[in-house]
């Protein structure tokens, strides 16, 4: 394959507006007063896949909002290669923090983005890093080195949990037939440190009531006498570690997967200064399981966090009473082959196991998905090791995140098919926070390494 840089180098100023055009629109999916604006940009996006030369570029209805595929079918005896992007973003509230308007895109130069960074909501999550898959396709198409067949799916409600896409993947599978999804919606260490998400964390997410008396009581007249549903919940959820951090949930590590020790030594090569992260959440300790780093702690262990607790009385002043109900929600953070329904049942079973008599308990599952990951021996993780190599002049350093991408479990389920998570922000990028921004340089970066992605993965497989 020739050098992109040229044609890169050539277009530069065209795919940074295009780019920009894009972001304009405020394609927020999650508020219906933007309804139209995520309409417009489905058909944007349609039309800069015709232009990037896909003969097929169509926009699909779903139950909700639409989803854009293309294809270039070259030979159908080649490799096929399924991108995956999405084109809805987060809401930008809260508009004062933003120091420039979400949906008015400036450059600035930024100390870890110095040759500029775009602003705007969106810019890197996830249609900059989206955009770079339609402009890396055009540079094969036109200068006639696409290597392979390539599709494009683009939904546009991934930031309101994707309620469409399985069925629309169910009633699509042999549209979408593919031998690899290509997916840039995850970052790297940094820009001389480049790595591959090889791993998403599972979800499972609960909340729990604990009901005692059947009304609120005075503390002096019944204290001692009753149990006390927030004392009784606080003590129920500290009983959920123990002294190791370790999560006591029978059943619950039954098929928690043990990393190699070579895999291990790999993701230890990522870049971290302890005193760094301290210092950067003003901590004085870093806390969790023993036996594991802190970066193996929230990538490759399951977890298990109180995000939010209430009850009782929270205004001002004193009222002295012991409610009569306790709330709290829990996030379980998952690893590949834990089940996120089973282990929803294995928590409800065991809280309301622990419950001691005097109050009632009552487990309400919300949502949750399934955990991934892609071995750093496949055909797919190797063509995309090399093409990192290629343009960065190093190996990538494969890395476990610590979060979720449930549609990813979903591909594999339906499509039969790995996923390959070729991300190009940085942690710095601000995604779904005011200020969001996508360094240019990584964004003409993505541009350059997905060809030889195409490229190295069409060997590979001949």
């Amino acid at each position: 394959m020739q050098d992109p840089k040229e044609y890169i180098t050539q277009n530069k100023d065209r795919f940074i507006n295009e780019l920009i055009e894009l972001l304009t629109i405020p394609s927020v999916s999650a508020d219906p007063a933007f309804s139209q604006d995520v309409l417009n940009t489905a058909e944007a996006v349609q039309k800069s896949l015709t232009e990037a030369g896909c003969q097929v570029a169509e926009i699909h209805e779903t139950d909700g909002y639409p989803i854009v595929y293309g294809e270039k079918i070259i030979d159908t005896n080649l490799p096929t290669v399924l991108v995956y992007g999405h084109y809805d973003v987060q809401p930008a509230d809260p508009l004062e923090l933003w120091d420039s308007p979400p949906y008015e895109p400036v450059i600035k130069n930024t100390e870890i983005h110095p040759e500029g960074a775009i602003f705007a909501r969106g810019s890197c999550d996830d249609k900059g890093q989206m955009f770079m898959h339609v402009k890396a396709v055009e540079y094969m198409v036109k200068t006639d080195q696409l290597p392979c067949n390539v599709k494009f799916m683009i939904e546009g409600e991934e930031e309101v949990g994707s309620n469409n896409l399985a069925v629309y993947v169910a009633n699509n599978k042999e549209k979408l037939a593919n031998d690899i999804i290509l997916i840039s919606d995850t970052g790297m260490i940094a820009n001389d440190v480049p790595s591959i998400t090889t791993g998403l964390r599972g979800l499972s997410y609960v909340e729990v009531e604990v009901t005692g008396p059947n009304r609120d009581l005075h503390s002096g007249l019944y204290g001692g006498a009753v149990a006390n549903p927030i004392n009784i919940l606080t003590k129920m959820i500290a009983s959920l570690h123990d002294d190791n951090n370790h999560i006591t949930i029978p059943g619950f590590y039954d098929k928690v997967e043990k990393l190699s020790q070579k895999e291990r030594a790999e993701m230890a090569k990522a870049p971290f200064v302890l005193e760094e992260y301290r210092k950067a959440l003003d901590i004085e300790s870093v806390y969790g399981e023993k036996g594991y780093t802190t970066n193996e702690r929230n990538s490759i262990r399951p977890t298990l966090d109180v995000n939010g607790i209430w009850g009782g009385y929270i205004g001002e002043g004193a009222k002295t009473v012991i409610a009569s109900k306790a709330y709290a929600k829990i996030s379980m953070r998952l690893v590949p082959h834990q089940d996120w329904k089973e282990i929803t049942e294995l928590f409800k079973k065991h809280f309301e196991n622990i419950a001691p008599k005097g109050v009632k308990v009552k487990v309400t599952p919300h949502h949750g998905g399934q955990g991934y990951v892609t071995p750093i021996d496949t055909i797919g993780y190797q063509a995309a090791s090399k093409a990192y190599e290629t343009t960065f002049g190093k190996k990538p350093i494969p890395q476990r995140s610590g979060g979720s991408i449930p549609i990813v479990a979903l591909f594999e389920k339906e499509l039969e098919s790995k996923t390959i998570l070729m991300g190009f922000g940085l942690d710095s990028d601000a995604i779904h926070s005011p200020n969001e921004h996508f360094g240019v340089w990584n964004y003409l970066k993505g541009i350059e390494t997905i060809p030889y992605f195409y490229q190295y993965f069409t060997e590979m497989n001949s």
